[in-house]
């Protein structure tokens, strides 16, 4: 059975490829990978968190879902490769939370 999940990597500021946005680190450990302001992201991990990904293509938001256990999950799917993935979004980081507007437009489109 393959481990998932186990890799926890770099947590650096970056700036948004999409919307050119300043993005911090999350404050409680985890790594961000993706815009508060947008949703956006960059198809860098194959695992969580190891930026060993070669495609580098940018991971638009494509739907939300609520997860009890983890709260609002963002689904991505990469422009340059088609590749899917999901990720926990950020509404209670106490510096640079996600956008709750933006979370809502993404859910008003429903599952792609």
């Amino acid at each position: 059975m393959a481990r998932r999940f186990t890799v926890q990597g770099t947590n650096n500021a970056f700036a948004c490829a999409h919307c050119g946005a300043a993005v911090q680190p999350l404050q409680n450990g985890s790594v961000r990978n993706h815009c508060p302001e947008c949703l956006h992201s960059l198809h860098v991990d194959v695992l969580p968190g190891d930026r060993a990904s070669d495609c580098h293509g940018l991971l638009v938001p494509v739907a939300v879902e609520q997860s009890g256990k983890k709260g609002w999950v963002i689904l991505y799917r990469c422009q340059k490769c088609g590749h899917t993935g999901r990720n926990k979004a950020a509404l209670d980081d106490p510096v640079q939370p996600d956008h709750w507007d933006a979370l809502i437009e993404l859910s008003r489109r429903g599952r792609a």
